[in-house]
């Protein structure tokens, strides 16, 4: 392609000097045939005013003087003619005497008594001409002086300008061609030596792969400015469609994924938005030794990260289930064994013992919450937390009955504060009881999650809301840092206040307006 804009462009510069050329001569050669008609006619008119011219002709040259006169003002002057006529057109002076006394060929123009110019074919060839009348003492117009410069000379005078002409064309041309090889390399350098084909294929695989993935991908150049983006990117960032061109970090809202989006490059760093939990990558490009920008890479791990999640409380509950299918063995195996000894009022104890166990609990909270959703939960938080070692209590003033549509924030940020009050307080010695009160207050839903670990130190009370910051170790299939992120965003989203306190163990508190079932009559 370089190669081909460097032939084109100089065969426009050759034509372009080429006609520039001729033109100038061609225009260079009409400004010499009007200098030297007039300066014919200026010859011409010193002629006629001559007093020798006039009484000579007036007399029709009786003396013969006026052929050496025209003469000596001829080769004085320069000119390739003088000719000297009377009103009919005889000639007086010429420089081919053989003429003189015969009539010109053309009409006596000056008759008129104005100087006249023209290119006329003459006697002795193709000349710039002016003519100029003779007056008379009575003011009639006696004849006319023809004054005439050979196109020879006009010739000569033009071929004299062709070097420079020439010269001026070969500088034109020169610089031309630097300019055009250096126009050639400058372009093969910003297209990296590709063809015009090869751009045209690359631009479709583009195309192809922008908006063919399920992937959101940003290209950004040196500056943080889109230079592309597909519709998966759109999506996720929340981009404008006139997003190109602007930059990155002023599109996305404040936070850490402004942050994220800032910085040099990115390895997998997990991003929670309003709506989504994001998977970022970022890698600076290099091409050809020259900073080319970076990709931005963004992979929607929301369903993803729920099920993930789902399933680790899942396998949890599996797991406590288990340990319980054990112990009621145990107690089954027991009671048995109490009966087959005889031992009938010491099994009718042990059964009312057994009774307020962890089935009842469980028929006591479904009494008491509704939907049945956040009943199952705290059931099951009890016993995934007592198979920890830790003892889990739900306040006796803790109730709801809600609309079902309200649940589902409401399981998610009871279901992690639990998660993290349990796993604070999992291995620790000492006393660990984890306290739950969820209860109408007003129109908002008050919670109230405290435990007996460790607390949060103060430096950290601003930060625990940051998705990605944890301070537990990595759990296998399942990012950390992301529970009191998603929380913090729930109860904001829902026009909700959160209050936390870490000195003597964590205490989380939090309201969120929800709306009760109608009461019926």
């Amino acid at each position: 392609m370089a190669s081909q804009i460097l032939v084109a462009v100089l065969g426009i510069l050759v034509a372009t000097v080429a006609a520039g050329g001729l033109l100038y001569a061609k225009l260079t050669g009409q400004t010499l045939d009007t200098q030297y008609e007039q300066r014919s006619l200026g010859v011409a008119n010193a002629v006629a005013q001559m007093p020798a011219i006039r009484d000579a002709v007036s007399r029709r040259d009786p003396g013969h003087t006026i052929q050496p006169l025209a003469e000596q003002i001829r080769r004085a002057t320069g000119a390739s003619y003088v000719v000297v006529t009377d009103r009919t057109g005889l000639r007086f002076s010429h420089p081919n005497p053989v003429l003189i006394g015969q009539r010109i060929e053309e009409a006596v123009v000056a008759l008129d008594g104005q100087g006249h110019v023209g290119i006329n074919p003459g006697s002795l060839g193709r000349s710039a001409n002016g003519r100029a009348p003779i007056p008379g003492a009575d003011g009639l117009v006696l004849g006319e002086v023809s004054v005439g410069i050979l196109e020879e000379q006009v010739t000569s005078a033009l071929l004299s300008d062709i070097p420079w002409i020439a010269l001026y064309s070969g500088l034109a041309l020169a610089l031309g061609a630097v300019a055009s090889w250096l126009l050639a390399a400058r372009i093969k350098r910003a297209t990296f030596g590709l063809e015009v084909s090869e751009i045209v294929a690359l631009l479709q695989e583009r195309e192809a792969m922008l908006h063919g993935i399920r992937e959101g991908m940003v290209g950004l150049d040196r500056d943080g400015r889109i230079v592309v983006v597909n519709d998966e990117a759109r999506r996720l960032l929340g981009l404008p469609v006139a997003a190109r061109g602007r930059l990155l970090a002023d599109l996305a809202p404040a936070g850490r994924l402004r942050t994220l989006l800032a910085a040099p490059a990115a390895d997998d760093e997990v991003v929670l938005t309003d709506q989504f939990l994001l998977v970022v990558n970022k890698m600076p490009v290099v091409l050809a030794g020259r900073d080319a920008g970076s990709v931005l890479t963004l992979r929607d791990r929301t369903e993803i990260e729920g099920l993930v999640r789902e399933l680790h409380a899942v396998t949890g509950l599996t797991t406590a289930l288990r340990a319980q299918e054990h112990e009621f063995a145990n107690r089954l195996h027991v009671l048995s064994g109490l009966l087959g000894l005889g031992e009938i009022d010491e099994a009718g104890r042990y059964l009312t013992e057994i009774s307020h166990g962890p089935a009842a609990q469980a028929t006591d909270l479904r009494a008491r919450f509704s939907p049945p959703e956040i009943a199952a939960l705290l059931s099951a938080k009890v016993t995934i937390a007592a198979e920890r070692g830790v003892r889990l209590v739900v306040d006796p003033a803790s109730g709801l009955d809600l609309v079902p549509d309200d649940a589902g924030a409401l399981v998610t940020v009871l279901g992690n504060l639990i998660d993290n009050a349990v796993d604070a307080l999992s291995g620790r010695p000492g006393e660990r009881r984890v306290d739950v009160l969820v209860r109408h207050d007003g129109d908002a839903v008050r919670m109230v999650v405290s435990d007996t670990g460790p607390g949060i130190p103060a430096e950290a009370l601003h930060e625990i809301f940051v998705d990605g910051y944890t301070t537990k170790s990595a759990r296998v299939g399942m990012r950390r840092g992301l529970g009191l992120a998603l929380v913090y965003r729930l109860v904001r989203h829902a026009g909700g206040t959160i209050d936390v306190r870490g000195d003597a163990g964590a205490r989380f508190e939090l309201t969120m307006p929800v709306a009760r079932k109608l009461e019926l009559a």
